[in-house]
């Protein structure tokens, strides 16, 4: 069967999936952390249409400086969602004080933690995530997920960081899919569902962190090859590699499955 995608219906269904959602599970609003980015923008404006905006809670989450802020505000601002701005630069710090990145903290016969690129960039989700918890608990709301399948499939997701939600808003959509469902919603703005997607955190564009283009990551979930063999077999190591972070802990039985 040919590869079709008819972006309204999905887009209508995916409102009705968060009603239905709603209604099963007795919520009524939703949080959202707002990055400016196409994910997060197509997220907020589906779910504002699903529980009305006045039920949705955009949360800017900036480390310090974020040179694209005013993005996050434009998706707020064209939506009319509830917003707020928690600056997560101090928690970080305090957190890169706490182990050993900005000076020696550990105590007598403790193990130092080593500087670590990899850690600090990852850590910017996580602690994202705490907040957008703590903030979704207080306000009586569900947090709504931003990641889809395209990063999902490839691993660009950060473990108990944005792949940690109550409903995962764009998880059966691949990065393509994700644009041509925002441009179906005229109420948001179109240079930002069509931005060059980045994590904010590195400097560089997601597609240079990964070494692969989206493109070829849509085509490869939909199609089952991108047309170079070479690509697939880079995105299929990515996949096998990061299976972990879609799946729940494993859980270790020394009953031998015997147990009950």
């Amino acid at each position: 069967m040919a590869y079709t995608f008819d972006a309204e219906k999905a887009r209508d269904a995916l409102v009705a999936e968060i009603r239905k959602l709603a209604e099963d599970q007795g919520f009524s609003r939703a949080v959202v952390g707002i990055s400016g980015g196409k994910d997060s923008t197509v997220t907020a404006a589906l779910c504002a249409r699903a529980l009305g905006a006045e039920n949705v809670f955009g949360v800017m989450l900036p480390d310090g400086e974020q040179a694209d802020i005013d993005d996050s505000r434009r998706v707020c601002k064209a939506l009319g969602i509830n917003t707020r701005t928690v600056n997560i630069g101090k928690i970080h710090t305090a957190l890169r004080e706490a182990t050993d990145q900005l000076g020696p903290a550990a105590g007598e016969g403790e193990f130092t933690v080593p500087p670590h690129r990899e850690s600090d960039i990852n850590v910017g989700p996580r602690l994202r995530m705490t907040v957008l918890r703590y903030i979704a608990q207080a306000v009586g709301a569900r947090l709504a997920g931003t990641g889809n399948l395209s990063e999902a499939t490839v691993g660009y997701c950060t473990k108990d960081g944005d792949t940690s939600c109550d409903f995962a808003t764009l998880g059966a959509l691949t990065s393509v899919e994700v644009v041509a469902v925002g441009l179906t919603m005229p109420e948001l703005p179109r240079d930002l569902v069509e931005k060059t997607p980045t994590d904010g955190l590195s400097g560089s564009s997601d597609e240079e962190r990964l070494g692969l283009r989206y493109a070829d990551i849509h085509k490869y979930i939909r199609l089952s090859t991108c047309g170079d063999p070479a690509v697939d077999e880079k995105i299929r190591k990515k996949e096998r590699a990061n299976m972990h972070k879609r799946r729940m802990p494993v859980i270790l039985d020394p009953f031998g499955g015997a147990g009950a």
